[in-house]
């Protein structure tokens, strides 16, 4: 049975129905423009307006809704990977709770918590600790989400964080190198760290695709349709429109190049016998003109574009793929 993944951006809609599992099989594609400008609606407006948006757009698309999967930003969310003791699964049942109370800066009566075990040792070690990631949102936030879906008559089977979805359309291996993930969206850039196929940690910086197209719209004395078309079209190519926008643009782009090399700095202190040799791109703002290459000259590293549709069959897209890729780890979870 075919399933439904929708990944609210602040940009954009998207929309992807396939038959799912690891290697998808895609019905439908459909992105619209979010005229609103919110990704996670809180309040009864926001809920309303994105809300239409979201159930005209299943409706008129006839969009199948019996298995739809959701993804939350990593904005509204606290993820923390903890070491501790080995423990049994009833023992981390009983203890996570504490745990969250210590990493988690949500209140305990407002706090959904997952989480999933990264690593633990051999039956006997007691030495070596266990990695546990700790995933906590706050219980009105999703409510509100959820509840949206269900007054449209659906009801979600899967709601999970952008990077986990990311990284489950990436696949990296175990074998694989030291590898940084930069999820480059309209307003945030979530950065995450896999090394030994696991997740070693995950923070968000605030300020992309739309701090941009604000920054052009301030500094060339454009509106924010054509800053937002200066900004797709010239990018950072110094040989357009007189490299005015690379200009503009380019104290922004290297604050996000200072937030990466941090980044970098922190996996070197965890493992200092090791450095990250590639980072691999995607999000919509990934396709900026010259960004991946102005970003791979400054830091002197390997830079990959993801290709999340690369174990997909059917109505594979042949543009925009960066945008998708939260969709596409969505239908590749196995439920």
């Amino acid at each position: 049975m075919p399933a439904t993944a929708i990944d609210i951006g602040t940009y954009a809609v998207k929309v992807i129905t396939a038959d799912p599992g690891k290697q998808p099989n895609i019905h439908r594609v459909v992105e619209v423009i979010n005229p609103f400008g919110t990704s996670l609606p809180t309040d009864d407006l926001q809920i309303e307006q994105i809300g239409e948006l979201v159930n005209n757009l299943i409706f008129d698309n006839k969009i199948p809704h019996n298995d739809v999967r959701l993804s939350l930003p990593e904005s509204m969310v606290s993820s923390k990977i903890i070491s501790i003791p080995p423990l049994t699964d009833a023992e981390l049942a009983s203890a996570i709770g504490w745990q969250a109370e210590q990493h988690i800066p949500i209140q305990k009566e407002d706090l959904s918590l997952q989480y999933r075990i990264l690593f633990r040792p051999e039956k006997g070690d007691t030495q070596t600790p266990m990695r546990v990631l700790l995933i906590g949102t706050r219980k009105s936030i999703v409510e509100k989400y959820v509840n949206m879906f269900i007054s449209m008559g659906i009801e979600p089977t899967i709601l999970e964080t952008h990077v986990l979805s990311i990284l489950r359309s990436l696949d990296i291996t175990p074998e694989e190198p030291p590898t940084m993930v930069l999820n480059m969206g309209a307003t945030n850039m979530d950065v995450a760290v896999v090394f030994k196929g696991e997740i070693q940690f995950v923070f968000t910086h605030t300020g992309v695709g739309a701090l941009l197209t604000k920054t052009l719209q301030q500094i060339l004395g454009l509106d924010l349709q054509q800053a937002e078309q200066y900004k797709r079209s010239y990018g950072l190519d110094p040989n357009q429109f007189e490299g005015r926008v690379r200009n503009a643009l380019l104290p922004t782009v290297n604050t996000l190049v200072s937030e990466i090399q941090k980044a970098q700095r922190y996996f070197v202190s965890q493992f200092p016998q090791h450095k990250l040799s590639r980072i691999v791109v995607t999000g919509g703002s990934s396709q900026l003109p010259g960004l991946v290459e102005h970003i791979s000259e400054t830091l002197g590293i390997e830079i990959l574009f993801a290709a999340p549709f690369a174990t997909a069959t059917g109505e594979v897209p042949t543009e925009n793929q960066q945008t998708l890729s939260v969709c596409l780890g969505l239908l590749m979870r196995e439920v």
